[in-house]
This record gives C-alpha cells, structure tokens and sequence, in this order.
C-alpha cells in the first residue's frame, strides 16, 4: 500500500523537543494539524490490510488510538474498547503501568473477560512501554492478545519487540527522526 498521504503528513510535520526526547508531530499521533477525512480512509484501508483482526474487540489507547478502533469498528463490526487514562472502578478493571520515551501514566481497561481475545491498535510504537504494560495486565487478567496494529512503527527493533511480548506486531510506516526532522526508515 501506499500511503501517500499518511507519508506526506508525516513529513510535514515537526518535531519537537520533550525533556531531550525528540517527538515528531503528526495528524494521525497528535490530531495536529487537523485530520482529514482522505488521511483517516488511507490509514484504516492500510489497518484493515495489515492485520488479522481475528479477535472479539478491538482495544484502542487514549487519545489517538480511538480514531483508529471506532474506524476499525464502522469498517469490520468488531466493537471497540478504549483503555482510559482514568479509573473507573468496575469489577474486573485492568490496571497497567506504562512508561514511554517522554512520560509515565496508569491507565485502566474496564468490561473485558478471561479468554476474551483482543487486538490493540495504536497510533505510534515508540519504547513499547505502553504496548509491554497492556500486554502484560491482559495476559494477567486471562486475556489474549492476537496482535498490536500501529499506524507509526519508531521502535528501533520491532521485530524483537515483537519477540519479546509473544504478539505480532503490524505497523504501517517504520519512522524516525534525524537532526530535528521526521524521516521514514522504510
């Protein structure tokens, strides 16, 4: 596939600078600037193309990955599920603790059963932080997770990270950044 105008808005965009991480902005990671409608199609035909979605819901994080699932949700009928940024205390919630490059944060998945099978879609794999913590929680909580789709793969070797948590990730444009621009790596 190939992805145009995901390409160019990445390109576009800056990068700038968080506590000495360098962090590129881009409609599809941070909805600035505004995302069109064209940009969002392309980007879910290239999600729906990517991945399996052999699953029972479809797990989005707070806040760019929600575009993506309820997207992913008008385009298979798979519901979707948001893991929130805020407790909401419901039997059975699932607590994880992320890091990424640039924070720390506990965030919260409620309504989902042991033997349940997911997949998460996200917008960027970066650290894996985010990605290594919800895996984990499910995992704990009897729940499978079939595969991560993300739209930005920055991860300096998602192969291995891919080893490392035991669930395939598919990510549609492999990005980076070098002397304070955005580059695609492949």
């Amino acid at each position: 596939m190939e992805l145009r105008r995901l390409r160019e808005s990445f390109l576009n965009g800056p990068v700038v600078d968080r506590n000495g991480y360098p962090y590129f902005v881009a409609p599809l990671s941070d909805g600035v600037p505004r995302i069109d409608r064209e940009l969002l199609e392309e980007v879910l035909d290239g999600l729906v193309e990517a991945m399996d979605l052999d699953c029972d819901v479809i797990l989005a994080p707070e806040a760019m990955g929600i575009p993506l699932g309820a997207g992913l949700t008008l385009r298979t009928g798979i519901p979707f599920l948001v893991i929130r940024k805020r407790p909401y205390g419901l039997p059975g919630e699932i607590v994880l603790d992320q890091r990424t490059g640039y924070s720390k944060a506990t965030m919260y998945i409620e309504t989902l059963a042991p033997g349940e099978r997911v997949a998460i879609v996200d917008d960027v794999l970066d650290t894996g932080g985010t990605m290594r913590a919800a895996v984990a929680a499910l995992r704990a909580a009897g729940v499978t997770v079939t595969e991560i789709g993300v739209v930005f793969d920055r991860h300096p070797d998602s192969a291995a990270f891919s080893e490392e948590v035991g669930v395939p990730v598919r990510g549609l444009l492999r990005v980076g950044t070098a002397d304070g621009r955005p580059v695609i790596l492949g």
